[in-house]
């Protein structure tokens, strides 16, 4: 048999060893790491692979570690945890909800509305799905909301932060697509090449995500009008309308002037994402000592947490290396090529067939783990295809947000699930959410008609 057929039969059964590894249960970066060294070690036995590749880890992991654009990781990911001890989440869903709470289907309006606002001030999507799980539930069904919708809102509104900027997976994408698009069109000979930074893919992010928000009020409303008993209206006391005024400015006002401060200053060309993160780390806890809130133990808690969540993403990146470079010189990478190439469609064909495997494998990866195994396999073939690399990091992201919440694996309904009363079935919210997956399937589908969706306003925001 011949080596190179050898190396891509390999490469194939590396792939789904990885998958297999992971759902045994083993931990993410050294099931990455672990197996492609085992397959690399049968590649080097039957000739299909030279140990010698890996001497390029070394330089990989140093270029991770000092990646300027990387650095806005721990930064947001300080910003989102600081908030969520501050607990302007809480005061947010329980103004907004005073707010809207007079008319029919008014709490579920309140819950996407702070879904979104936490979203662009967090992006924290566990965090967001747990807090609203913890708040909102217990008072949509006191209302007497249809538990079917109460939970599929919530879901639906937690994991916009996959999605809508500063999230931690646009930066990430952000900055491998920057280098892919480099790759390619030197390839294609252009040697000037438009940049993608991860200020691009913010800006490319907002009116996808604006429509995205918009679906998810319409159905609401949609609900109000045609199910009305579904979600009744919860009108606020007489004591709550006196002060309603105030708590609506001192709720609303700080997370807006963060998301102000960390979007606006990269819209307006005065902030990196780097930069901007750094606003929004000194922002949340201006905010957090505005609430008098603030305390060296918060502070230590907040810390510890950052480190935690940002070392796992780099050890399951690293780990993601690995893969990567045993994969491409085993012939992978040619095997992937070939195939996306001969799928009838052309692009956009070839395009179908890549959100389609990350669809499935959101049932069962995490939203990084896909991301630094696909992206870096399939990114350079849709790109040399002519696929616009802003466009395919915003399908990406819509479409990883849609399988974070499909059932039965989508991770969100986990996460409300732990801290649902046990009145509410997981039968009710695995159709509660099938609405809202639905959605996402048409902000996908508009998405995919519609490229200038994504590719307007960094258009008209940087002039490129």
């Amino acid at each position: 048999m011949a080596t190179q057929l050898i190396g891509e039969i390999l490469a194939c059964l590396m792939f789904l060893g990885v998958i297999g590894t992971l759902l045994l249960g083993f931990p993410v970066a050294f099931s990455l790491a672990g197996t492609s060294l085992v397959f690399a070690l049968v590649g080097w036995l039957f000739g299909a692979f030279d140990p010698t590749n890996f001497g390029a880890l070394a330089s990989r992991y140093v270029g991770f570690m000092t990646n300027e654009v990387l650095v806005a990781v721990p930064l947001f990911i300080f910003m989102g945890v600081m908030l969520e001890r501050s607990k302007i989440a809480e005061e947010l869903l329980t103004t907004m909800g005073k707010v809207f709470g007079r008319l029919p289907g008014g709490l579920g309006l309140s819950v996407v509305v702070v879904g979104a606002m936490l979203a662009a001030s967090t992006g924290v999507v566990g965090a967001t799905v747990v807090t609203m799980g913890l708040i909102s539930l217990p008072a949509m069904l006191r209302a007497g909301y249809d538990p079917k919708l109460a939970t599929g809102v919530i879901c639906a509104s937690g994991t916009l932060g996959q999605i809508v900027p500063p999230s931690t997976i646009l930066i990430f994408m952000g900055d491998m697509l920057a280098g892919i698009n480099a790759q390619v069109q030197m390839a294609k000979g252009n040697f000037a090449p438009s940049p993608v930074s991860v200020g691009d893919l913010f800006i490319g992010a907002v009116l996808p995500s604006a429509v995205l928000i918009g679906l998810y009020l319409l159905y609401v409303i949609g609900k109000a009008i045609f199910d009305p008993k579904s979600c009744p209206a919860t009108p606020a006391t007489a004591e709550e309308r006196k002060t309603l005024g105030r708590d609506v400015l001192t709720a609303l006002f700080p997370p807006l002037l963060l998301i102000i401060a960390v979007l606006g200053s990269i819209m307006a060309g005065i902030a990196t994402p780097t930069e901007s993160a750094s606003v929004g780390a000194i922002g949340a806890m201006v905010l957090t000592a505005a609430k008098r809130r603030f305390s060296f133990g918060i502070l230590r808690e907040v810390t510890v947490a950052t480190a935690t969540v940002t070392s796992m993403v780099f050890v399951i990146l690293l780990g993601a290396a690995v893969f990567s470079i045993v994969f491409r010189m085993m012939g992978g990478d040619a095997l992937v090529h070939e195939f996306l190439g001969n799928l009838p469609g052309g692009a956009i064909g070839a395009l179908i067939v890549v959100m389609a495997v990350m669809f499935v494998l959101g049932f069962i990866l995490d939203t990084f783990e896909i991301i630094f195994i696909v992206i870096p396999i399939t990114a350079p073939i849709l790109l040399h295809m002519g696929v616009d690399p802003l466009w395919l990091g915003v399908m990406v992201g819509v479409n990883l947000q849609t399988s974070f919440m499909t059932p039965p694996f989508g991770f969100s309904l986990f996460y409300l699930r732990g801290v649902a009363p046990p009145t509410v079935t997981t039968g009710q919210i695995y159709r509660g959410v099938i609405p809202f997956v639905a959605l996402q399937v048409i902000a996908l589908a508009v998405l995919m008609e519609f490229t200038e969706l994504a590719t307007w306003l960094p258009r008209v925001v940087f002039g490129n």
